[in-house]
């Protein structure tokens, strides 16, 4: 194992990678977390408290799948010792939970080449003690991928750090200069395939990882399924297509949605688009789900609901939506149709969504699944189901 001097943070200890453009992932290349390739770069997730909880969602996401970075660890002292995926999802995945930036540094060996914000906070904006870790990850020599609303690299110190060490800052977040983000011109006629919005009840609900099973799960079939995202964290996993919406002005979010799906089709003649939601569409403090409606105009839509969950992340005087109520918004305001409801299992046994399962199929009218308990066909079949020529065009390909 190669001996680093936590002491005093080295220079430059290698040169940035090549610039990445926020939703530009084009040259992503493909492989989990948990694999071991010498083809992408490795990363270092930081999440202090918040690991498995609502706030860690980006580091959650990265861990359970990341086509990107090699994430070696995630930094949270309250669960160190523990596997990530284990924490997660009751799935040992070989990604350990260190308790700081040295214990992380000593179990890579190495200086890893990138280190992740993962935490979520609704205020967006990093805290004394967070700047100073920032900073001395920049002093090992790391490239740093930000996925808050406070922009590293409108930041002198920030700034002026990476440079001296030789690395680069990416604001996942921060969008395109106005003169070159896109306003609604209605091309999304243009696109032929069918598009599903994955939304929910709330934020930090499941939706990016129900989207994101969903869309491999179609793949393996044999269809062509492409991903859009839609916010920091997919786009760190490595979204080929996409935007941080919650980041554009609202002038420009449903010309920029559309886009990314009118690029997406274009890119790849697809044979369904798949877009992660955001927030929730009767959250007053979130307009994102708006947007993705009107931008992607969806033919159908996915509801993630977490029945436990008594009230709105951040707002512990606000109630949550029945499913009922936020899938009669939805097909009303996106003149589009709810096809099934996917349950965030948070606070549930497994007997608990079966029975949920039943009871949400029995007054909704259809299908219900949980997206990480239960198989994915159940997915797939609510697609077909919806859309019987892809079923159709399916088992023509295979005969």
């Amino acid at each position: 194992m190669t001996v680093i001097n936590l002491a005093v943070p080295s220079p430059a200890l290698k040169t940035p990678t090549s610039a990445i453009r926020l939703g530009d992932y084009s040259n992503a290349p493909q492989v989990s977390s948990g694999t071991v390739s010498k083809q992408i770069p490795t990363a270092i997730v930081y999440c202090e408290a918040n690991f498995s909880a609502i706030d860690g969602k980006t580091a959650n996401g990265l861990v359970r799948q990341s086509e990107k970075y090699q994430i070696l660890s995630v930094i949270d002292s309250q669960k160190a010792g523990q596997d990530s995926g284990f924490v997660l999802d009751k799935k040992p995945n070989s990604i350990p939970i260190v308790r700081s930036l040295a214990d992380a540094l000593m179990h890579a060996g190495d200086v890893p080449d990138y280190f992740i914000f993962g935490i979520a906070p609704s205020s967006g904006m990093l805290s004394t003690h967070e700047r100073a870790l920032v900073l001395e990850a920049i002093g090992f020599g790391m490239n740093i991928v930000n996925g808050l609303h406070e922009f590293l690299n409108d930041d002198p110190e920030f700034v002026a750090a990476s440079t001296s060490n030789g690395v680069e800052l990416i604001d996942v977040r921060k969008p395109r200069d106005k003169k070159d983000l896109h306003q609604f011109s209605d091309r999304i006629a243009e696109v032929t395939c069918p598009r599903i919005a994955v939304l929910g009840t709330d934020c930090a609900i499941g939706k990016r990882t129900t989207a994101t099973i969903l869309t491999s799960a179609l793949n393996d079939r044999g269809l062509k399924a492409v991903l859009v995202g839609t916010g920091q964290t997919g786009l760190m996993q490595g979204a080929r297509y996409g935007v941080a919406l919650d980041a554009v002005p609202s002038q420009f979010c449903s010309g920029e949605m559309e886009a990314a799906v009118v690029k997406a089709f274009e890119g790849e003649d697809p044979d369904i688009i798949v877009v992660e939601g955001q927030g929730a569409l009767s959250h007053p403090a979130y307009s994102t789900s708006s947007f993705i409606l009107r931008g992607s105009r969806p033919q159908a839509v996915i509801l993630q609901h977490a029945p436990r969950r008594a009230h709105r992340c951040d707002f512990e005087q606000m109630a949550m939506p029945t499913p009922a109520s936020e899938i009669n918004l939805i097909e009303v305001f996106g003149d589009t149709k709810v096809i099934g409801l996917t349950i965030n299992h948070e606070n549930m046994t497994g007997d608990d969504v079966d029975k949920a399962i039943t009871l949400f199929e029995t007054e909704l009218g259809v299908p219900v699944t949980d997206a990480l308990t239960k198989p994915s066909e159940r997915l797939v079949q609510m697609v077909f189901a919806a859309f019987p020529d892809l079923e159709r065009k399916l088992i023509a390909t295979t005969q």
